[in-house]
């Protein structure tokens, strides 16, 4: 009985194991054009179910509570936007002197920049009992910055441009 409790207790994480084994056995039915459609059914209508249910389950006052809690939105975005991308390139120089594929290391900086998937972030805290509202609030307003505005991505864009760190941080906080 333990087993099935336990069980119960992790389905998320047991689901997450189950999609990526059958993505191993059988790829096909994932791809773009397959029987599962994931250009329309991940792009729109998972993330809105997620959207959805979330804003369901959330009480009109945790959400109003959970923006007043500046300190904690101004660590999350700082930490996701700004901490995160320097440690991955910090990271990253010191893997570059080791013979890992130069385009392996752009890609990983390239993912090291971007916000965290919406539907990831709302769903982990959800799954581990977080603070959903303000996950929700960070999510949809991290996304939006990044959408609007430059952030920490200079880090990233470095090498793709091919452009001097400090000469980019001039010309970026002069415009």
């Amino acid at each position: 009985m333990r087993l099935l409790e336990r069980m119960r207790k992790e389905w998320f994480m047991i689901g997450i194991v189950l999609a990526i084994a059958g993505a191993k056995l059988k790829p096909s039915i994932g791809v773009n054009g397959g029987p599962l459609k994931p250009e329309i059914t991940v792009s729109y209508i998972a993330v809105a179910t997620i959207f959805f249910n979330s804003g369901l389950s959330l009480k009109t006052e945790e959400l109003t509570s959970a923006l007043v809690h500046i300190r904690l939105h101004l660590f999350i975005q700082i930490f996701t936007l700004a901490f995160f991308p320097a440690t991955i390139w910090l990271f990253l120089q010191l893997l570059s002197i080791t013979p890992i594929n130069e385009w392996l290391l752009k890609g990983l900086q390239t993912v090291g920049c971007m916000p965290p998937p919406v539907s990831s972030a709302v769903i982990l805290t959800k799954a581990v009992g977080g603070n959903e509202a303000a996950a929700i609030f960070n999510s949809a307003f991290g996304s939006f910055l990044v959408s609007k505005c430059v952030r920490c991505d200079v880090v990233c864009m470095k090498d793709f441009m091919k452009l001097d760190f400090f000469y980019y941080l001039v010309k970026y906080k002069s415009s």
